[in-house]
C-alpha cells in the first residue's frame, strides 16, 4: 500500500501507521462483547426464530421444485402442478414476511445497542481527568463515539443474525443436498475449503487497514474540529496561513483517499475471487449432474433442485467466508472502545463514600483545610492513550516528577474570602482546582467542612463548591440554556435577579431575543467582560457554600470591574471563598492572603500586615504589582 498522501503529512502520519501494523486485537475482546448482547436476549430468540422459518423456506422451496417437475409436469398430473405452485407461492410469502420481520428486529437490538455503547462511552469520557482532555484529540474521541459504535453494534446485530442463518441454512440445505444427490454433494464439500482461503488471505489486510483509516479519519476530524471554530479560524486569519493549512488538510484528505482506495481494491477483490470459485462450482455440479441424468441415475427435477439448492449454499458459504472478515474488523471498533472504557479516571469516588450535607439558606459555610498537600500531574500513560493523540508519541514518554505544590498547608476560614497572589506557575491555580475535586492530592489532605474530600460523593462535593475560571466557557447555545446549566428549574425571576447581581442584565435585557439569545460557539458574540459576567451569573444562580474565583475579573474593564466587586461582595458574604486575585482592589477585600511561589505558601495574613513584614508580598507589591492611583481614585492591576 502506497503512504504518499500529499504534502503536509511528515513523520507523524508514518509513525502512527507503524504503530498501528503491529496492532492486534486484544485477547478476550470478542468475549467482552457478550454481556452487551445478552440484555437483548428476548428479541434476539425472537431473531433466532424467525431465521429458523428463513433458513427452513430456504431449504424446502427448491425440494418442492423437484417434485412439481418429476410428479407434476413430467407424468402431466395438473393437480400437482397447480399444488405445489400454490405452496411455492405461500413459502415465497411466509419467506418475505419471516425476512422483513428479522430485518426489524434485527434493527431495533442494533439501534438499542448503540443507544448503550454511546452513552456507556460518553458517561465514561465525562469521568476522566482534566489531564486526559489537555491530551486527547477531540476528533479522535469523537470517532470513538460515531464510526467505532457503529461498528461495535454491526458486529453484535448484524453479523449474529448472519451467523445463526448462515449455519442454519447451511446445514438444513447441505441434508437436503444428501438426500437428492450425495455423489454431487460430496463434491461440493470438496471444494468448500476453497471459499475460506481468500477471506483468510485478505481479511488480515482489511483488518489492519481499517484501523488505519478509522485513526486517519480521527486526525481529518480532529483538524477540522479545531480549524472550524472561531478561535482557530481567528488563529489562521491573524497569522495568514490558509495556505499552509490547505496543504496539511490535503495531506490528511489524501491519506484517507490512500487508504480507502486500497480498502475498495481488497474488498471487491475478495467477492471476485469467490464468484470465480462459485462459477467452477457450479460447471462441476452442472457437468456432474448432467451425466448423471444421462445415465438415468438422476431425474430432470433433481438436477433442477440441486442447482437451486447449490445457488443457495454459495450465498452461506460467501457470507461464511466474508463474516470472518466482518467480524475481525468490526471487532477493531471493540476494541477500541473498551481502549476507552479501560482508561480508569484518576478521580474516583470511594465505594461507600458519604454526601457532603448542605444546610438549610443561611446555614454556617464549610471551613476549607489543605493539609501538607504536595501534587504533580500524571504521568501520560496514567491518563491517556496513544491513539486519541494526533502526535504519537514515540516510546515510552519520560515519567513527571516535577512537583507543582509541595507541603501547602492552609486554612480558609468558614465564611470568609482568602486570596492567592504570587507569579504566574507558582501553582495558584492548582491549588484551586483541588477544592472541587478536578485533581486529587498526590500528598496530603484537602478537607471541606472537615471532612476528607475523597471520602465524599462527587456530587455533593460539586454541589457544594461553584467556581469561575479566567476563560470562562459558554455553549453554542442560548444565554438562558448557558445560565440554566447551574440550576435547570431555575425560574424566569432567578435569572433576572442572577443577570441583576453579576451586572449584566441590562446587556441582556437590550438583545432582540433577551436571554433566548444564541452566544455563538464558545460565547465569541459576546464581549470577554460579558462573558465573565454571565459566568458569574451562572454562579450565583447555583448559589453554593463554597466559592473558588481564578482570576475571574481579569477581562473586566474598570467600570465592569467595579461593578462585579459590588456585585461579588454581596455574592462571597457569608461564603467560604479561595480567590486568585491580580487586582489591588480584590485583594484587599481578602480577610486573608496567601502568596504562593514555587509551589510553597511563602507568607500569609492581610494586605496591611504583609506590606509591614516587608517580605516577598511586599516586594511583589513594590516592583511587580503597582500602586493605588491617586489621582484616579482606581486600582491598578497586579501584573504577574
Amino acid at each position: 500500500m502506497a503512504m504518499m498522501g500529499g504534502p503536509g503529512m511528515g513523520p507523524t502520519r508514518i509513525r502512527a501507521g507503524q504503530d498501528i501494523k503491529g496492532h492486534q486485537v486484544r485477547p478476550g475482546t470478542l468475549r467482552r462483547v457478550v454481556p452487551y448482547a445478552r440484555r437483548y436476549r428476548g428479541r434476539l430468540a425472537i431473531l433466532v426464530a424467525l431465521t429458523v422459518v428463513h433458513a427452513g423456506l430456504a431449504a424446502v422451496t427448491p425440494l418442492m421444485l423437484k417434485y412439481l417437475i418429476d410428479d407434476g409436469i413430467t407424468p402431466r398430473r395438473q393437480d400437482v402442478v397447480l399444488a405445489l405452485a400454490g405452496l411455492i407461492v405461500g413459502a415465497t410469502l411466509i419467506d418475505a414476511i419471516a425476512m422483513y420481520s428479522q430485518t426489524w428486529v434485527s434493527n431495533r437490538v442494533g439501534q438499542g445497542l448503540l443507544y448503550d455503547l454511546r452513552t456507556t462511552v460518553f458517561t465514561h469520557v465525562q469521568r476522566q481527568s482534566l489531564t486526559f482532555f489537555s491530551r486527547a484529540e477531540t476528533g479522535a474521541l469523537i470517532s470513538r463515539l460515531n464510526s467505532d459504535v457503529i461498528g461495535a453494534q454491526q458486529a453484535v446485530t448484524t453479523l449474529l443474525s448472519q451467523t445463526i442463518s448462515t449455519l442454519l441454512t447451511l446445514v438444513l440445505v447441505l441434508g437436503t443436498m444428501f438426500y437428492l444427490s450425495w455423489q454431487l454433494t460430496v463434491v461440493t464439500l470438496v471444494l468448500i475449503p476453497l471459499f475460506l482461503l481468500p477471506s483468510k488471505v485478505i481479511g488480515r489486510r482489511l483488518q489492519r487497514m481499517t484501523r488505519e483509516r478509522m485513526t486517519v479519519e480521527a486526525e481529518m476530524a480532529s483538524m477540522m474540529g479545531e480549524r472550524f471554530n472561531v478561535a482557530g479560524a481567528m488563529l489562521t486569519k491573524l497569522y495568514g496561513r490558509p495556505g499552509r493549512e490547505t496543504d496539511k488538510f490535503s495531506g490528511r484528505a489524501a491519506a484517507v483517499r490512500d487508504i480507502s482506495t486500497t480498502l475498495m481494491a481488497y474488498g471487491t477483490l475478495l467477492p471476485l475471487s469467490l464468484a470465480v470459485l462459485t462459477g467452477l462450482v457450479t460447471a462441476v455440479v452442472y457437468g456432474g449432474g448432467g451425466l448423471l441424468a444421462i445415465d438415468g441415475a438422476l431425474e430432470v427435477g433433481t438436477i433442477v433442485a440441486m442447482m437451486g439448492l447449490l445457488a443457495r449454499v454459495f450465498g452461506p458459504i460467501n457470507q461464511l467466508a466474508n463474516m470472518h472478515v466482518n467480524v475481525m474488523t468490526a471487532l477493531v471498533s471493540f476494541d477500541r472502545l473498551f481502549e476507552v472504557l479501560d482508561l480508569e479516571p484518576l478521580v474516583r469516588e470511594k465505594p461507600g463514600a458519604r454526601a457532603l450535607e448542605r444546610g438549610p439558606a443561611g446555614a454556617p459555610a464549610p471551613d476549607i483545610e489543605f493539609d501538607g498537600v504536595s501534587f504533580r500531574y500524571p504521568n501520560a500513560e496514567d491518563v491517556s492513550l496513544k491513539s486519541l493523540e494526533s502526535i504519537a508519541r514515540k516510546g515510552p514518554e519520560r515519567r513527571n516528577d516535577a512537583w507543582v505544590l509541595q507541603g501547602v498547608s492552609f486554612r480558609v476560614p468558614a465564611g470568609r474570602m482568602t486570596a492567592l497572589v504570587g507569579p504566574s506557575g507558582a501553582g495558584k491555580t492548582t491549588i484551586t482546582q483541588l477544592v472541587p475535586r478536578l485533581y486529587d492530592a498526590t500528598e496530603g489532605t484537602v478537607r471541606i467542612g472537615g471532612e476528607d474530600v475523597r471520602d465524599l460523593t462527587l456530587d455533593s462535593v460539586l454541589d457544594t463548591v461553584g467556581m469561575v475560571t479566567q476563560d470562562a466557557h459558554l455553549f453554542h447555545d442560548t444565554l438562558r440554556a448557558n445560565l440554566l446549566y447551574a440550576k435547570d428549574d431555575a425560574s424566569e425571576q432567578e435569572l433576572i435577579e442572577a443577570c441583576e447581581a453579576a451586572r449584566i442584565w441590562d446587556v441582556v435585557s437590550a438583545l432582540p431575543d433577551g436571554l433566548d439569545t444564541v452566544v455563538g460557539d464558545r460565547g465569541h458574540r459576546l464581549s470577554g467582560g460579558e462573558k465573565q459576567r454571565v459566568a458569574l451569573a451562572r454562579l450565583l444562580l447555583k448559589s453554593p457554600p463554597v466559592v473558588v474565583l481564578d482570576e475571574a475579573t481579569a477581562h473586566l474593564d474598570s467600570e465592569s470591574e467595579a461593578a462585579i466587586q459590588r456585585a461579588l461582595r454581596t455574592a462571597l458574604s457569608g461564603r467560604t471563598s479561595l480567590v486568585i486575585a491580580h487586582r489591588l482592589s480584590t485583594i484587599r477585600e481578602a480577610h486573608q492572603i496567601l502568596v504562593v511561589d514555587g509551589g510553597r505558601i511563602r507568607e500569609s495574613g492581610t494586605h496591611d500586615e504583609l506590606l509591614a513584614a516587608d517580605g516577598l508580598y511586599a516586594d511583589l507589591y513594590r516592583i511587580q504589582y503597582g500602586r493605588e492611583d491617586g489621582a484616579n481614585g482606581r486600582a491598578v492591576e497586579l501584573h504577574h
